[in-house]
């Protein structure tokens, strides 16, 4: 299903390779000469294509998206250290026309945004210093704490033995305040279990989880909001007795991350 009206409501929801996102219409026609800015505001033949539940869908990849978003709404280029998507993002941003975007990518790496200043790095956690270090990212915001959690396996290959390489993880669960949880995950964040917590500042919940299983996504997104890691712990599960024993229920385990915002 596709459309050709020039019309498009102020809010918009779209489907991109699968992943979901809400946003402003102004954010994407923002650089009108793109292929976002043409597509939305009816300047393309073919029209845009919508899902079957009526969202605009693009068949793109969906979670470097994230970045072209970050890029239209900021103006700015924003990447995790140790980035290792560099080149399929610049062919994305190639893709939808954004010419700054390209440029800040091949400009140091993409170590620097559109307006030539320095990314926002954490700063160093020197233990035994007695003093407080506070990353950049975490200025002006308020301290918190947020809590990941997942219960997983591993994947089995040839007779039935573990191949500890590739991790099975079902769900992320993240808890602490909800408006903190939507404030760093954004569109990554299921809150339909609870979602009257975001909405208030003094309400904590245990009921949110990530949309995606991608850990270290999690990880990439604390860091960018200022969070820094401060704990862990990990357990595994034992058979029940009595019940079938599974080769691979030996390989369950539950870990939690604690993260803090000072």
């Amino acid at each position: 299903m596709t459309t050709n009206n020039d019309t498009f409501p102020s809010i918009l929801e779209l489907n991109v390779g699968g992943q979901l996102y809400t946003t402003a219409h102004s954010t994407l026609i923002k650089e009108t000469d793109s292929l976002l800015g043409q597509m939305f505001t009816g300047r393309t033949k073919t029209g845009v294509q919508r899902d079957s539940r009526g969202r605009y869908f693009i068949d793109r990849d969906g979670i470097l998206f994230r970045y072209i978003l970050d890029y239209l709404r900021n103006s700015k280029l924003v990447l995790p250290e140790n980035f290792a998507e560099k080149e399929r993002l610049r062919q994305e941003a190639e893709y939808y026309k954004l010419t700054g975007l390209v440029k800040a990518i091949s400009r140091d790496g993409g170590a620097v945004t559109q307006t030539g200043l320095a990314r926002p790095t954490l700063a160093p956690i020197h233990s035994g210093s007695g003093q407080n270090h506070v990353s950049s990212n975490a200025i002006g915001k308020p301290p918190a704490f947020l809590t990941l959690g997942y219960r997983g396996t591993f994947a089995f290959g040839r007779d039935g033995l573990a191949d500890v390489k590739f991790r099975k993880i079902t769900r992320i669960l993240v808890c602490g305040k909800g408006f903190i949880c939507k404030e760093v995950f954004g569109d990554c964040l299921n809150d339909s279990r609870d979602p009257d917590r975001i909405h208030t500042q003094d309400r904590y919940t245990a009921r949110y989880f990530l949309k995606h299983t991608y850990l270290e996504q999690a990880f990439d997104m604390l860091a960018e909001a200022g969070f820094r890691f401060i704990s862990c712990c990990a357990s595994g599960t034992s058979t029940i007795v009595g019940s079938p024993e599974c080769e691979e229920s030996k390989w369950n385990h539950y870990n939690e991350f604690v993260f803090q915002r000072p």
